[in-house]
């Protein structure tokens, strides 16, 4: 037996114990693994240093240390998000639906729990407790695999984690870490049928293309976040350049940040001087069609690969349309489903691009920062999910369920 395969066992049996233990003993739970976060945060913050002062020596970007960082605030807020999760309502057991057939028969669709829940991530710490959070209170067990970069931030809080479910009576198997960073132990995980009944990729296009075409279990494909803003010609041109400036550089690392700039020709020199002004104050290097590059002498043309590009940076790239009906069309062509902004007073200009644009969020007049299991009142999420099939947007408690038919008779046959 392999040790992705005998990690798969436990897990698996872990679940059985988990899934019969009832919502109590689940939040009782989860509430000591938040207080063990908070009381073990020095511990866990002298992990992570060591794999910051790795990444620092092997050169990876400002947004990933930010992605990978870790500090007393943000495991406070790993801290909290546990116990809204507690807090917040089980969705086990939840009569979906029901109806009683003409034969006497009473149907019921229930929520029931997933089973094993893999999720492969990549630099970012704070996963290892939101997914362990949400898989939980739903009654599944994880298995987390998390990337080179965190490994010693995600031993450091799996491990608190497993000790503080351990002393609620739970098993600590409920929680596993795959400690081995090699990629063929990613792989093997992604085709680990029989024991992970879904793997959720949270990372980058490299890692959700290789889950999406390697996988042979059931796959929840996560998002890829080329996000836009279209400033439309009857925008509040103040509004959008806070609310621009707020989408790219309030925290450039995450999938919900903006990328990509789109303003309407009418409304163009006056829109972009200003959001222009606004961008260059933090830092962020604006890269251009021609036009722009007319108005802002400070912006970079940009290039084919721009508009499609994921930066998770301190860059944005920014086009000038002559209509709605263009700036949907770009969207369509190089977004990536995720959130999608329009800046505009004009209701019926709204209403066109709530009703035309495919996406996750869909924003009228609000930055693409919102879309996040938090935010909309989910507590903590695994991650966005682009696709259409069983969840879209932020996954949260109430996604990590699978259902059944419960038929209750009174000696029918057919």
């Amino acid at each position: 037996m392999s040790i992705l395969t005998d990690i798969g066992a436990r897990s698996k049996q872990a679940q059985k114990i988990l899934a019969k233990a009832g919502s109590a003993a689940i939040n009782a739970a989860l509430n000591a693994v938040a207080d063990a976060l908070e009381k073990e945060a020095d511990f866990i913050i002298a992990e992570n240093q060591k794999d910051i002062t790795a990444g620092e020596a092997n050169g990876l970007s400002k947004a990933l240390i930010d992605r990978l960082s870790l500090n007393e605030a943000r495991i406070g807020g790993m801290a909290q998000g546990l116990r809204q999760v507690a807090a917040s309502e089980s969705p086990v057991g939840k009569v979906l639906w029901g109806e009683v057939r003409p034969n006497g028969l009473k149907i019921e669709k229930v929520a029931v729990p997933i089973g094993v829940i893999a999720v492969i991530f990549e630099a970012r710490p704070n996963v290892t407790a939101d997914a362990a959070a949400i898989c939980l209170k739903a009654g599944n067990s994880v298995i987390l695999k998390g990337g080179k970069e965190a490994i010693n931030s995600n031993k450091a809080i799996a491990d608190v984690m497993r000790k503080a479910v351990a002393s609620a009576g739970l098993p600590e198997d409920c929680i596993i870490l795959v400690e081995n960073i090699s990629r063929e132990a990613a792989t093997e995980l992604m085709k680990l049928n029989g024991y992970v009944d879904l793997l959720i990729p949270r990372g980058g296009a490299g890692l959700i293309r290789s889950v999406v075409e390697n996988a042979t279990v059931p796959v929840i494909e996560t998002g890829v976040g080329n996000c836009h803003v279209y400033v439309d010609s009857d925008a509040d041109i103040d509004m959008a350049a806070e609310i621009v400036a707020n989408a790219k550089a309030s925290r450039v690392s995450v999938c919900n940040a903006c990328e990509s700039l789109l303003v309407h020709a009418d409304i163009a020199e006056v829109a972009l001087l200003s959001i222009g002004e606004k961008l260059k104050e933090c830092g962020v290097e604006i890269r251009g069609d021609e036009a722009v590059c007319e108005i802002l002498p400070y912006a970079i043309p940009a290039t084919d690969d721009d508009w499609a590009k994921e930066y998770l940076d301190y860059k944005i790239s920014v086009k000038i349309v002559s209509s709605i009906d263009e700036a949907i069309e770009h969207i369509s062509r190089f977004g990536t489903g995720h959130s999608e902004a329009i800046v505009t007073n004009n209701y019926l200009m709204a209403e066109k691009f709530k009703n035309e644009v495919d996406a996750a969020a869909v924003y009228v007049n609000a930055s693409t920062r919102f879309t996040d299991g938090g935010e909309f009142g989910f507590g903590a999420e695994i991650g966005i999910s682009t696709q259409k099939l069983h969840a879209r947007g932020p996954l949260g408690v109430a996604h990590m369920v699978s259902e059944k038919y419960v038929i209750s008779g009174t000696g029918q046959i057919r």
